[in-house]
């Protein structure tokens, strides 16, 4: 179902582009629309995402398909439809590999993560680490509220459990079961790896749409906006009442350490 989301992106744009080859004004309304559906969708995102990335590319095709005057039109179509499979085929082997070769131990409950600077303890599945989207501000909440064990929503706050910061979050990504040497350049905002991470237990669920996890740092220059890190350990921020499917969060708490048997360690 995650992989078809990214494709299904893929069969509109080659359906959009078939109608405005058979319909000049139809297929240009469409990608007029389309691109007022993502300046909606996306409206949270930066102005050079949004703008330069995404709608203007999208009403950029449709005008060139409107002013376009292919011949023979019967290779025009057979192009439209077979380069992007070609691409489709040529990128998904090697990332089938990638993917192939993911560590899932199956362990989704709390983990303790050791990184080079900090070492925290990890929320199980549950309401500290849901498998559905959250805005920045509920998943502040259901953290101040969440039961030692992470796994009960209490009436009353426990301030126990929290949102990482995103140093804690860059210096604890892993890949293969080992730290990649994450740093974060506060002054720049970049985080940089050793090894780059990906997807993968203890942090991650490899068969989970969140493919984000909300930090707990607002960003400088907005307060109604926050960091996320990506699975492969880059950092964006996002306006903070954004909730998708595949934005969430994982709670921490600290490591009492001699305590560390407790969570199987």
């Amino acid at each position: 179902m995650f992989v078809f989301q990214y494709l299904l992106m893929t069969f509109l744009f080659v359906l959009l582009a078939v109608i405005a080859l058979r319909w000049k004004k139809l297929g240009l309304a469409l990608h007029v629309a389309a691109a007022a559906f993502c300046f909606w969708f996306f409206s949270g995102a930066s102005f050079m995402i949004l703008g330069l990335m995404i709608v203007t590319p999208i009403i950029s095709l449709g005008i060139i398909y409107y002013l376009g005057k292919p011949e023979p039109k019967k290779w025009a179509y057979r192009l439209l439809v077979a380069l992007p499979l070609i691409i489709i085929i040529a990128i998904s082997i090697p990332q089938g590999i990638k993917v192939s070769q993911r560590v899932n131990d199956n362990d989704f409950g709390i983990r303790i993560v050791e990184g080079r600077t900090t070492t925290l303890a990890w929320a199980p599945r549950g309401p500290g680490w849901p498998d559905a989207g959250t805005s920045w501000y509920e998943a502040n909440e259901i953290c101040r509220h969440l039961s030692d064990d992470g796994l009960t929503i209490m009436d009353t706050e426990q301030n126990i459990w929290r949102l990482p910061t995103v140093e804690e979050a860059v210096d604890a990504m892993m890949i293969h079961g080992e730290g990649s040497g994450g740093t974060w350049d506060a002054e720049n905002e970049n985080a940089s790896y050793m090894k780059t991470p990906d997807n993968e237990t203890p942090l991650w669920d490899v068969h989970s749409k969140v493919i984000y996890y909300w930090t707990a740092e607002t960003t400088p220059d907005d307060d109604q906006r926050a960091f996320i890190i990506v699975y492969h350990g880059e950092v964006f921020d996002r306006v903070k009442t954004e909730g998708q499917s595949y934005l969430s969060f994982r709670a921490v708490k600290e490591v009492n350490r001699p305590n560390r048997a407790e969570y199987g360690q």
